[in-house]
Protein backbone atom coordinates (compact mmCIF):
# COMPACT_ATOMS: atom_id res chain seq x y z
CA UNK A 1 0.00 0.00 0.00
CA UNK A 2 1.22 3.55 -0.90
CA UNK A 3 1.60 5.98 2.39
CA UNK A 4 3.98 8.46 0.81
CA UNK A 5 4.03 11.15 0.22
CA UNK A 6 2.63 11.59 3.34
CA UNK A 7 1.53 15.76 4.09
CA UNK A 8 2.84 15.45 7.98
CA UNK A 9 6.64 14.30 6.03
CA UNK A 10 7.08 12.04 8.94
CA UNK A 11 8.74 9.46 6.51
CA UNK A 12 11.12 12.09 5.85
CA UNK A 13 11.66 13.18 9.40
CA UNK A 14 12.27 9.37 10.61
CA UNK A 15 14.40 8.56 7.47
CA UNK A 16 16.88 11.63 8.35
CA UNK A 17 17.10 10.42 11.95
CA UNK A 18 17.96 7.02 11.11
CA UNK A 19 21.11 8.72 8.34
CA UNK A 20 22.67 9.84 11.75
CA UNK A 21 23.90 13.01 10.24
CA UNK A 22 25.64 15.84 11.08
CA UNK A 23 23.62 18.96 11.44
CA UNK A 24 24.50 20.52 8.61
CA UNK A 25 23.94 17.66 6.25
CA UNK A 26 20.35 16.61 7.91
CA UNK A 27 19.55 20.45 6.81
CA UNK A 28 20.81 19.71 3.24
CA UNK A 29 19.90 16.53 2.92
CA UNK A 30 16.26 17.74 4.22
CA UNK A 31 15.88 20.93 1.97
CA UNK A 32 16.53 18.01 -1.08
CA UNK A 33 14.17 15.69 -0.06
CA UNK A 34 11.02 18.27 1.15
CA UNK A 35 11.77 19.74 -2.70
CA UNK A 36 11.28 16.40 -4.17
CA UNK A 37 8.05 15.46 -1.82
CA UNK A 38 6.88 18.90 -3.01
CA UNK A 39 7.05 17.79 -6.64
CA UNK A 40 5.46 14.17 -5.86
CA UNK A 41 2.29 15.86 -4.23
CA UNK A 42 1.84 17.77 -7.63
CA UNK A 43 1.46 14.64 -9.51
CA UNK A 44 -1.81 11.47 -9.39
CA UNK A 45 1.56 8.78 -9.20
CA UNK A 46 4.99 8.28 -8.78
CA UNK A 47 6.74 8.25 -11.75
CA UNK A 48 8.85 9.89 -14.73
CA UNK A 49 6.55 12.80 -14.47
CA UNK A 50 7.34 13.54 -11.19
CA UNK A 51 11.26 13.16 -12.00
CA UNK A 52 11.52 15.44 -14.28
CA UNK A 53 9.14 18.21 -12.45
CA UNK A 54 11.07 17.85 -9.94
CA UNK A 55 14.76 17.76 -12.00
CA UNK A 56 13.27 20.95 -14.41
CA UNK A 57 12.08 22.64 -10.77
CA UNK A 58 15.76 22.86 -9.58
CA UNK A 59 17.40 23.33 -12.83
CA UNK A 60 17.16 27.27 -12.20
CA UNK A 61 18.56 27.08 -8.94
CA UNK A 62 21.59 24.39 -9.02
CA UNK A 63 23.91 23.70 -11.46
CA UNK A 64 23.39 20.54 -13.48
CA UNK A 65 26.52 18.94 -11.93
CA UNK A 66 25.02 19.62 -8.37
CA UNK A 67 21.63 18.60 -9.37
CA UNK A 68 22.90 15.12 -10.66
CA UNK A 69 24.65 14.56 -7.59
CA UNK A 70 21.44 15.30 -5.32
CA UNK A 71 19.81 12.52 -6.80
CA UNK A 72 21.79 10.13 -5.18
CA UNK A 73 19.65 11.16 -2.30
CA UNK A 74 16.88 10.62 -3.94
CA UNK A 75 17.84 7.23 -5.10
CA UNK A 76 18.76 6.24 -1.15
CA UNK A 77 15.23 7.35 -0.29
CA UNK A 78 13.40 5.75 -2.88
CA UNK A 79 15.51 2.65 -1.54
CA UNK A 80 14.36 3.17 1.69
CA UNK A 81 10.62 3.77 0.77
CA UNK A 82 10.40 0.41 -1.09
CA UNK A 83 12.12 -1.17 1.71
CA UNK A 84 9.50 0.11 3.94
CA UNK A 85 6.35 -0.60 1.93
CA UNK A 86 5.84 3.13 1.80
CA UNK A 87 5.57 3.08 -2.00
CA UNK A 88 5.22 -0.11 -4.55
CA UNK A 89 8.02 0.40 -6.92
CA UNK A 90 11.10 2.86 -7.28
CA UNK A 91 10.63 5.01 -11.09
CA UNK A 92 14.31 5.20 -11.43
CA UNK A 93 15.23 1.48 -11.14
CA UNK A 94 11.52 1.12 -13.38
CA UNK A 95 13.19 3.24 -15.73
CA UNK A 96 16.51 1.10 -15.53
CA UNK A 97 14.79 -1.51 -16.58
CA UNK A 98 13.16 -0.73 -19.12
CA UNK A 99 16.10 0.65 -20.55
CA UNK A 100 18.17 -2.82 -20.31
CA UNK A 101 20.76 -0.46 -18.33
CA UNK A 102 22.29 -1.49 -14.28
CA UNK A 103 22.86 1.87 -13.22
CA UNK A 104 20.85 5.30 -12.04
CA UNK A 105 22.86 7.90 -13.03
CA UNK A 106 22.38 7.55 -17.22
CA UNK A 107 18.76 7.50 -16.53
CA UNK A 108 18.78 10.38 -14.48
CA UNK A 109 21.14 12.58 -16.92
CA UNK A 110 18.77 11.40 -19.74
CA UNK A 111 15.55 13.10 -17.32
CA UNK A 112 17.56 16.19 -16.82
CA UNK A 113 18.28 16.65 -20.83
CA UNK A 114 16.03 18.48 -22.61
CA UNK A 115 14.09 16.19 -24.29
CA UNK A 116 13.62 13.38 -21.70
CA UNK A 117 11.77 11.03 -23.84
CA UNK A 118 14.10 11.45 -26.77
CA UNK A 119 17.27 10.49 -24.00
CA UNK A 120 15.39 7.65 -22.43
CA UNK A 121 15.05 6.03 -26.31
CA UNK A 122 18.36 6.53 -27.13
CA UNK A 123 19.55 5.63 -23.46
CA UNK A 124 17.63 2.00 -24.15
CA UNK A 125 20.15 -0.84 -24.69
CA UNK A 126 18.96 -4.46 -26.22
CA UNK A 127 18.14 -7.02 -23.38
CA UNK A 128 21.22 -9.40 -23.17
CA UNK A 129 21.11 -12.62 -25.01
CA UNK A 130 17.96 -11.19 -26.75
CA UNK A 131 18.46 -12.14 -30.05
CA UNK A 132 17.51 -15.00 -32.65
CA UNK A 133 20.40 -16.84 -31.61
CA UNK A 134 20.61 -15.17 -27.58
CA UNK A 135 19.29 -18.42 -26.14
CA UNK A 136 21.76 -20.40 -27.59
CA UNK A 137 24.78 -18.30 -26.62
CA UNK A 138 23.41 -18.28 -23.12
CA UNK A 139 22.95 -21.86 -22.66
CA UNK A 140 26.23 -22.32 -23.88
CA UNK A 141 28.12 -19.62 -21.15
CA UNK A 142 26.06 -21.10 -18.52
CA UNK A 143 27.32 -25.04 -19.74
CA UNK A 144 30.64 -23.83 -20.10
CA UNK A 145 30.82 -22.00 -16.37
CA UNK A 146 29.03 -25.09 -15.04
CA UNK A 147 31.74 -27.56 -16.14
CA UNK A 148 33.94 -25.48 -14.23
CA UNK A 149 35.50 -23.30 -16.44
CA UNK A 150 35.97 -19.15 -15.64
CA UNK A 151 34.23 -18.14 -19.29
CA UNK A 152 34.81 -14.21 -18.68
CA UNK A 153 35.83 -12.71 -22.05
CA UNK A 154 33.69 -15.13 -24.05
CA UNK A 155 30.20 -13.86 -22.80
CA UNK A 156 31.41 -10.53 -23.50
CA UNK A 157 31.91 -11.34 -27.46
CA UNK A 158 28.77 -13.10 -27.44
CA UNK A 159 27.09 -10.30 -25.84
CA UNK A 160 28.58 -7.83 -28.53
CA UNK A 161 27.16 -10.19 -31.59
CA UNK A 162 23.88 -10.49 -29.96
CA UNK A 163 23.88 -6.59 -29.89
CA UNK A 164 24.38 -6.52 -33.48
CA UNK A 165 21.99 -9.12 -34.54
CA UNK A 166 19.36 -7.08 -32.47
CA UNK A 167 20.41 -3.93 -34.12
CA UNK A 168 20.48 -5.52 -37.49
CA UNK A 169 16.82 -7.62 -37.50
CA UNK A 170 17.21 -8.48 -41.48
CA UNK A 171 19.76 -11.41 -40.30
CA UNK A 172 17.57 -12.97 -38.49
CA UNK A 173 16.92 -15.48 -41.07
CA UNK A 174 20.32 -15.64 -42.44
CA UNK A 175 22.78 -18.55 -41.54
CA UNK A 176 25.11 -17.94 -39.15
CA UNK A 177 27.82 -17.32 -41.94
CA UNK A 178 26.35 -14.28 -43.15
CA UNK A 179 25.99 -13.19 -39.97
CA UNK A 180 29.28 -13.48 -38.64
CA UNK A 181 30.22 -12.21 -41.96
CA UNK A 182 28.10 -9.03 -41.76
CA UNK A 183 29.74 -8.85 -38.33
CA UNK A 184 32.81 -8.79 -39.14
CA UNK A 185 31.97 -6.10 -42.25
CA UNK A 186 30.62 -3.70 -39.18
CA UNK A 187 34.27 -2.77 -37.87
CA UNK A 188 37.32 -3.58 -39.89
CA UNK A 189 40.05 -3.46 -36.70
CA UNK A 190 41.89 -6.61 -35.68
CA UNK A 191 40.94 -6.94 -32.98
CA UNK A 192 37.13 -7.22 -34.04
CA UNK A 193 38.29 -10.13 -36.73
CA UNK A 194 39.98 -11.79 -34.34
CA UNK A 195 36.53 -11.94 -32.08
CA UNK A 196 34.49 -12.91 -35.46
CA UNK A 197 36.83 -15.61 -35.97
Amino acid sequence: MTTWPDPERRLIARYLAGLGLRRASCAYYKQVLNSFQDAAECHAELGKDVLIAWLQALSDHWMATTLLNRTRIIDRFLDHLVKTGAIERNPVVALCEACNIKRCRPVWRALASHDPEQALVDLHQPKPFGSTLGAIMAEHVALMRNRGYKYTSQPVWFLRFDRFLQLNPALQDESIEVMLEHWRKAKPTLNHAAECE
